[in-house]
């Protein structure tokens, strides 16, 4: 069960790290792999942690969450992210798609899950599974199609 007074100054930190971190409207790959990472990190800390040590359980998952999301957004390049927004825009629900990056080595698979209209935009929430020097990654998130662009919700 979540301990909703650990989460929350958690949700809020990384909040408004992420509102502090906006350019132009949008925010980078290693921004958004930070916050997504540390608030993955948090959850899973603390679930993990027990009585008195679950506060720290959850500030280490979300240390650690936040790095490892860190290090898949920066290595992500412009390949990648033409793949990724190939994926949301072209494969149907429950689809993989897969790549490595002639650059990096690192692989990649995305696989849109669900898919909704809101009568104003299309939004798509994701898995994606990356594997960068040996480590691997599993994030879920949403995008929505905005101006042509699929821009992280």
């Amino acid at each position: 069960m979540f301990n909703v007074k650990t989460l929350l100054p958690c949700f809020i930190i990384s909040l408004t790290l992420l509102a502090g971190c906006a350019e132009n409207g949008g925010f980078n790959k290693e921004q958004m792999g930070t916050v997504v990472g540390g608030v993955a990190g948090g959850i899973l800390g603390n679930q993990i942690g027990g009585g008195s040590g679950r506060a720290a359980a959850t500030i280490i998952g979300a240390t650690a969450g936040a790095a490892v999301g860190n290090a898949v957004g920066s290595s992500m390049d412009k390949i990648d992210t033409m793949n990724v927004n190939n994926a949301l825009e072209n494969q149907r629900d429950n689809r993989a798609s897969t790549w490595v990056n002639p650059n990096s080595n690192a692989r990649y698979t995305v696989t849109p899950t669900a898919t909704t209209n809101d009568g104003s935009k299309y939004c798509r929430d994701y898995q994606m599974h990356s594997t960068i020097n040996g480590n691997s990654e599993f994030v879920t998130g949403r995008a929505c199609r905005i101006n042509g662009r699929w821009i992280q919700q």
